[in-house]
């Protein structure tokens, strides 16, 4: 997690400091719901609230003699509320509170990250109504396939991002969970009811059962969703790269007045932004195998999915946020241009039409195969010899004989392609 891949909303919340303010309410709650119970004495819950600050050159300071970092953050906060703190953390152990504030940071991004993906869907609604009927050449394999409208192009965008804000909203679900159940999770030194009282007051949700740990297959789960999400904000930069190449030139990347697109080439726009975004994208993919590997734990605890979730937790959540607030603002400032987009849909004799021919020619009463190898040869001809399409058609007296001219001509129709697009927008944008 670097500043320059950074947003304040991600990083504060894994501020060191934010995370002992969430020791100190998981304590707090612990403790008030010991005193309900009659525990503990009453009041301690109100003093330590009262009292305890947190100071975190002196959690490190003794952290470095104690070697621990949960002991050395309650005794901080003894040394500020006095005797009243020996009754914080009674029948607890260190994964209450490190497992149970881990699930609440990742939950306190995720929110954020929702809201990034909102922000997105907004853009992306508008500009496919924008360019809904605006006519361009789909490819497959790179290839000149047939036509599209950018519009679809786009709203293909918001589905995918629609499906991920569900995704994300299962994930924060997933790790919503407390656990507060002593050593080796058999709440024998706790009573459970602490541990409701604390999810209640937290927002989460009791965790069944934990073996002193939180499962690690609901954070393997928040971590791969994640991984998705990146692979869409890819999947979105990919293909405005491609359009921006110069041999396409259909979309760009906003250019600012004062902006240098190279130190060697003054000519050169390149697409900085969106190539960066599919490197970023790497990365949070990148955390999930580490996830996944933290699921296998030797018996009832150990400590090596720590360092993992130390560095992959702000890591994925602060670099995936950053990704998805460059997107929304390349997707709202990017420049299209139509010029280009029609260039590059009449640039091939019209052979993305070629299907359709061939259908109208079974329907004639050719079989498929001898329709297909006779509107292939056509187009081969037309490709090698730069010539047109429709002219060596219209010269085949067995495709004339089968469609007379004036009907040929009028199967070279864009709007063929782009009948139905309403009833796609209606699947989307119910």
């Amino acid at each position: 997690m670097i500043e320059r891949y950074s947003r304040k909303e991600l990083t504060r919340i894994w501020d060191e400091k934010n995370k002992y303010l969430i020791w100190l309410e998981i304590e707090i709650a612990a403790a008030h719901a010991m005193e309900k119970l009659k525990l503990i004495p009453k009041g301690v819950s109100a003093k330590v609230r009262k009292k305890a600050k947190i100071n975190v050159d002196r959690i490190h300071k003794i952290e470095s003699k104690v070697k621990h970092d949960v002991i050395a953050f309650l005794t901080s906060i003894t040394e500020k509320v006095g005797p009243e703190a020996r009754f914080l953390h009674t029948g607890m152990t260190s994964s209450d509170i490190l497992d149970t504030c881990f699930n609440m940071q990742l939950v306190q991004a995720a929110q954020i990250l929702i809201k990034d993906i909102e922000n997105i869907l907004k853009v992306l609604k508008n500009k496919s109504y924008k360019y809904k009927n605006l006519v361009c050449i789909g490819r497959s394999h790179g290839i000149h396939a047939e036509p599209t409208t950018f519009g679809l192009k786009l709203a293909s965008f918001y589905e995918e991002f629609s499906r991920n804000k569900i995704r994300l909203e299962r994930a924060i679900e997933e790790v919503s969970t407390c656990a507060i159940s002593g050593a080796v999770g058999t709440y024998a030194n706790i009573d459970p009811r602490i541990e409701k009282f604390v999810a209640k007051k937290l927002r989460l949700k009791v965790e069944p059962i934990s073996t002193q740990v939180i499962p690690r297959d609901r954070h393997a789960y928040f971590f791969s969703i994640l991984g998705i999400i990146a692979g869409s904000v890819e999947r979105a930069a990919t293909e405005i790269r491609n359009l921006q190449r110069t041999e396409v030139g259909e979309v760009e990347e906003f250019f600012s007045k004062q902006q240098k697109g190279s130190s060697a080439m003054p000519h050169k726009r390149n697409p900085i932004l969106s190539e960066n975004l599919t490197g970023l994208s790497r990365m949070v993919r990148s955390y999930v195998i580490p996830a996944l590997e933290n699921i296998s734990l030797w018996h009832e605890r150990d400590i090596s999915h720590s360092s993992v979730e130390r560095n992959i937790g702000p890591d994925a959540t602060t670099t995936l946020d950053f990704a998805l607030n460059r997107l929304k603002n390349i997707l709202e400032n990017m420049n299209v241009y139509p010029k280009n987009i029609k260039k590059n849909l009449e640039m091939n004799h019209r052979l993305i039409f070629s299907q359709r021919i061939m259908l109208e020619l079974t329907k004639k009463g050719l079989t498929r195969e001898k329709a297909y190898k006779l509107v292939q040869k056509h187009a081969q001809a037309s490709l090698k010899n730069n010539s047109s399409f429709e002219e060596n058609l219209r010269k085949d007296s067995i495709i004339t004989k089968k469609i007379p001219v004036n009907k040929l001509n009028k199967l070279f129709d864009f709007s063929y392609h782009t009948k139905k697009i309403n009833i796609i927008f209606r699947r989307i944008f119910k």
